[in-house]
């Protein structure tokens, strides 16, 4: 998948456009934590441009500001990697280093991904942002033509976004992830139909991640052991896991919520 496909599907709007060539020396000149990271940026980066800038003024969606936040400009950003690139932690740099809110799409061999991440003012440093958390999701060649990924793609439309303010809008998007995440694990990409259901489905996914990290964990342990009895406690052990797997695929889906019993059928 490239970067154009997923750029399409925003369906910017022309006052909105930029396209602009970011030099890396603009995020070199920026207050990067540690000279390794500055080896990333200069031996990973191959290009890096500004897209569009949506502001309300050209999308027709009022800016968002309160103690905490300021979204005034959501900017979109493409990024190609070279080969050698690390990756997630380019991502994460690019979203610490740009002021605005952030779509960013990157190229990294035939993969692309597409992260955002909310941003706030530090409460320690006055003037500086803080990033909440990089929500990234990543796509491979073969998966253009799968029906979720179609059907995220189709869902990224700024005219399909909540539109009470630019806040909305970017929050929406990243619900649009979170659908995508869901419907890679139950098959089904349905976006949250409140702000509740938003924050329940992306613990689920959270709990989800963690709970397959210690199963696969325990599997590489089991595979390894010696002993018969201390294999059969970790089977014991993956198969609990994976039951809590199943029950945290139900709330994936929306079928029942932390903590409910399963409804018996008669």
């Amino acid at each position: 998948m490239n970067i154009e496909i997923i750029n399409t599907a925003f369906s910017i709007p022309d006052e909105a456009y930029v396209d602009q060539r970011v030099p890396k020396k603009m995020l070199l000149e920026q207050d990067i934590p540690t000279s390794a990271d500055k080896r990333h940026i200069r031996e990973g980066v191959d290009e890096i441009r500004w897209i569009a800038a949506l502001k309300p003024n050209n999308i027709g969606i009022p800016e968002y500001k309160d103690d905490l936040r300021n979204y005034s400009e959501i900017s979109i950003l493409t990024m190609k990697l070279r080969q050698i690139a690390k990756h997630s932690r380019l991502v994460e740099l690019t979203h610490r280093m740009i002021p605005y809110p952030l779509v960013l799409i990157s190229i990294h061999g035939k993969q692309a991904s597409l992260s955002l991440a909310h941003k706030r003012w530090s409460q320690n440093e006055a003037g500086k942002v803080v990033v909440d958390r990089v929500h990234c999701i990543g796509f491979d060649d073969f998966d253009i033509s799968e029906e979720t990924t179609v059907t995220f793609l189709n869902s990224l439309a700024i005219s399909k976004q909540p539109s009470t303010s630019l806040f909305s809008v970017y929050q929406g998007w990243l619900d649009c992830i979170a659908a995508l995440e869901a419907a890679r694990i139950t098959g089904q990409f349905t976006l949250p139909i409140s702000g509740k259901r938003s924050k329940e489905l992306q613990k689920a996914l959270d709990e989800y991640a963690e709970l397959q990290k210690n199963i696969n964990t325990l599997q590489v342990q089991a595979e390894k052991e010696k002993q018969l009895n201390r294999r059969l406690d970790l089977n014991l052990k993956i198969k609990q896991l994976q039951a809590e797997l199943a029950d945290n695929k139900d709330r994936i889906g929306g079928n029942k919520t932390k903590g409910e019993e399963p409804k018996a059928n008669y």
